[in-house]
């Protein structure tokens, strides 16, 4: 099997009815999959449909975020992430990097997957896992609880049917996400009156295996082959999916993390993106399927390249390792150093 992407200058994205991943009929589930393998190796970002998330899960989440975010920033600041032990809580203006080294302009609250602080990954000292640190919210925690665990088992399902897009057994990947450092961020961009078109995200790609994406407003933008900006406006019923780092790794490249940013704009804008990962420890390497004897990609433990994402991009854990308290992980790769249109990312 190639190694090679067939990346093309596309002008939207694909929307892909995933209803028959569900279905009983492999035949069903087959045809779907082989509709996410056309996406994930042409684009690397498709709208998904025909999904179980409840509506009411996700106006839970809406509300939710809405009242977090609304609170003063004082208030937010008691959730700070730079003061948790496991890298969850606020994310205010300003603390994450990209790019050239411009802020973004958003603000974020970071969940993670649920792991108990008896669990023997956390009692080792594994960076990114551990019990969340909830805010004092009414209804906060259930609504985002909630929302994590429905979006989380969709991505289950997605991973089954990209297990079958690359000719594996669909259930290929069900034991490496058993306490993933999985992220579910809920992002707010404020109002901004003077905004003008120019990056609110600087150009990246995923750290993780792939992104699930819940966006109400207008903004995110993907890079394609010709270097051309294309918009992924909010579908409604629609998530957005994109491929990230360690599937272009698993697959040796055939399936591509491409580059995307959110672009400034001057109405207030809510996402939700869930960004499914392996558990910490996995070791990602190209299948032996995808491997033509050159090798684009070492092999990596999959936490081990996350927590080497985040020390490079939140200043709070930058001034850690500046000053020694952290240090980055043998064959830490910079950010955005994946895509096939890296380059032209970083360059833009």
């Amino acid at each position: 099997m190639s190694s090679t992407s067939t990346v093309t200058a596309f002008d939207r994205v694909p929307v892909i009815d995933i209803s028959g991943l569900y279905s009983d009929r492999l035949e069903d589930r087959l045809q779907v999959a082989e509709a996410l393998g056309s996406a994930a190796r042409d684009i690397g970002f498709l709208y998904v449909v025909g999904h179980p998330v409840a509506q009411a899960t996700i106006e839970g989440l809406r509300k939710a975020a809405k009242a977090y975010f609304a609170q003063p920033l004082e208030t937010k600041m008691r959730d700070y992430i730079g003061t948790s032990k496991t890298h969850k809580g606020f994310v205010p203006r300003g603390e994450e990097v990209y790019g050239k080294g411009v802020p973004d302009l958003k603000e974020a609250f970071d969940i993670g997957f649920e792991v108990p602080a008896d669990h023997p990954l956390v009692l080792g000292g594994t960076p990114l896992l551990g019990p969340n640190e909830w805010p004092l919210l009414d209804g906060f925690r259930e609504a985002a609880s909630r929302y994590y665990d429905e979006v989380f088992a969709l991505g289950h399902k997605l991973f089954q049917g990209f297990a079958l897009a690359l000719g594996l057994d669909e259930h290929y990947f069900d034991e490496m996400a058993k306490a993933p450092p999985s992220k579910l961020r809920l992002i707010h961009y404020p109002f901004d009156a003077n905004a003008e078109d120019a990056p609110g995200i600087g150009a990246h790609t995923d750290y993780e295996c792939f992104t699930i994406l819940l966006a109400d407003s207008p903004g995110l933008e993907v890079l394609n082959a010709e270097g051309s900006w294309i918009d992924v406006p909010p579908i409604e019923g629609a998530f957005v999916v994109n491929i990230g780092d360690m599937l272009e790794v698993m697959t040796n490249g055939a399936f591509v993390a491409t580059a995307h940013r959110v672009r400034k704009v001057s109405q207030e804008r809510y996402s939700f993106p869930l960004f499914y990962a392996c558990d910490y420890h996995t070791r990602i390497e190209p299948l032996a399927q995808f491997d033509d004897g050159e090798r684009r990609y070492e092999t990596m433990a999959i936490g081990e390249h996350m927590y080497a994402q985040a020390l490079q991009t939140y200043q709070y854990l930058k001034r850690k390792v500046e000053a020694g308290e952290l240090s980055l992980p043998q064959r830490s790769r910079k950010p955005s150093s994946f895509g096939h249109l890296k380059q032209q990312s970083m360059n833009d």
